[in-house]
């Protein structure tokens, strides 16, 4: 394969990417408005473009994704794509009859300069949105940003055209969340039920990627955010961002539109993120924390304690979105494992301010970066240039992995060569078990397939 002529000698790259950690902004923007109920995404731009984006998230939650396109044709793309964009709107709600269309730009509608804002008012006062009837929108251009960007544009246009202050606030706590898989949605949904909060999530892909097999084909699954709570959230107490590439934006507009104070905090992913989260749920609802959550989190510190000889001193290369890299790099850090080597294809100062408080003096050799140059090749020579013992992230390390003979444990976005990922937890105390059973697991058949014969143990 090409990847075993990598060289553990790094050049210096100013304009090149290869195999990078990342992908656009439409595919999160896209992902974001399934999360809200009844809506129907909407790709302003070229068809393939949309096509890559549904295949992208079909592959990975192996669930059918529904979405429209403009369709621009080469008239489009020289013309502009106003009159696409009307068609489209008018169609949508005649054929399809979505509560709500979401609609996000690509690179192509972006270079033009297409309006949004123009198009769509227009598309209103000539009467192409039906009454009841909704049309959203937000900016999402390929060239700029991830797909978290995507998503925190697409989240942030939820506050922008739902939410809604009253003179009167509720006792009610918002959870904005990052992307997560919908079992993570799920949840952190059951942990704020156990406690007896009352929460909004926003979005919530639970019950939409994951719906049940029922025999019937429903366009819109009955999960997801209501526009009802949506708009309810701008008369909520506070709000609890989860991991602050994906909802910092879209809090810091609720409070500047509706006044509710927030909270930004990683993603509930370990022990500490999670015990972070507890905290900040209980202290914003005041709650007091049952014992029923308490329970778990011990029976997770009884797992990490009876096999932290297997965690010891493993060196570990990961890499993914930030804000789920940060609290997974400190859980590996708590179970004594060394994240030697991570890389985020998104760009931001919080990330690497955030590794060198993790790393700092506990493993002042370990390297990270973030960005565009921030690829599978510069981790692939890192790795290189001194092995490790376990590789996280998404399937496409899966190549590095069998080149260097390393086990490799699936996480992030995209997984498609696997199945069940949406379906089990890597958040709260429950999710952090999983994740340690299923790093145990890997690094101990590892061994067992690759020791001496008569190292092979029938109990490690």
């Amino acid at each position: 394969m090409l990847l075993r002529h990598t060289t553990a000698k790094e050049i210096d790259r100013q304009a090149l990417t290869i195999n990078p950690a990342k992908t656009c902004q439409p595919v999160g923007a896209m992902y974001a408005a399934l999360g809200l109920h009844g809506a129907l995404p909407h790709s302003h731009g070229s068809q393939g473009c949309c096509s890559y984006h549904r295949s992208a998230l079909t592959r990975h939650f192996k669930e059918p994704v529904m979405a429209a396109t403009s369709s621009f044709s080469e008239g489009s793309s020289v013309f502009g794509g106003s009159s696409n964009l009307v068609s489209a709107i008018e169609t949508i709600f005649t054929v399809y009859d979505p509560d709500v269309i979401a609609v996000h730009t690509t690179c192509l509608s972006e270079t033009i300069g297409d309006d949004l804002t123009q198009i769509i008012s227009k598309a209103n006062e000539d009467g192409k949105i039906p009454e009841g009837k909704k049309v959203i929108y937000c900016n999402t251009p390929s060239y700029v940003g991830t797909h978290i960007t995507g998503y925190s544009n697409q989240v942030s246009a939820f506050i922008k055209f739902f939410a809604t202050a009253t003179p009167k606030k509720r006792n009610v706590v918002n959870l904005i969340a990052g992307w997560m898989e919908p079992s993570d949605m799920r949840e952190i949904k059951r942990l704020a039920k156990v406690m007896e909060a009352r929460t909004i999530m926003f979005p919530d892909m639970s019950g939409v990627l994951d719906a049940p097999l029922t025999g019937k084909f429903a366009m819109y699954p009955k999960g997801g955010t209501t526009q009802a709570d949506l708009i309810a959230a701008g008369d909520s107490k506070f709000t609890i961002g989860l991991g602050a590439y994906s909802t910092e934006d879209a809090c810091v507009k609720l409070e500047n539109k509706c006044r509710v104070r927030f909270e930004v905090i990683e993603i509930p992913i370990g022990l500490k993120a999670t015990d972070r989260f507890i905290t900040s749920l209980s202290r914003h609802a005041n709650l007091p924390v049952p014992d029923e959550i308490t329970e778990e989190r011990g029976r997770l510190v009884d797992l990490i304690a009876d096999n932290h000889k297997y965690f010891y001193g493993k060196r570990v290369a990961l890499y993914g979105d930030p804000d789920t890299l940060i609290p997974l790099t400190e859980f590996l850090l708590t179970m004594d494992m060394k994240p030697v080597y991570i890389v985020t294809g998104t760009l931001g100062k919080h990330f690497d301010e955030m590794m060198r408080d993790l790393l700092g003096e506990k493993i002042p050799k370990a390297k990270f970066k973030s960005g565009e140059r921030a690829d599978m090749f510069q981790l692939h020579q890192w790795i290189k240039q001194e092995p490790v013992d376990l590789l996280i992230g998404n399937t496409y390390g899966k190549y590095i992995a069998r080149d260097e003979n390393i086990p490799f444990l699936r996480y992030g976005f995209p997984i498609a060569d696997r199945a069940g990922h949406n379906f089990f937890p890597k958040t709260g105390y429950v999710g952090a078990t999983n994740l340690a059973i299923q790093i145990l697991e890997k690094l101990l058949d590892h061994t067992d397939r690759t020791c001496p014969e008569a190292k092979v143990e029938w109990q490690m």
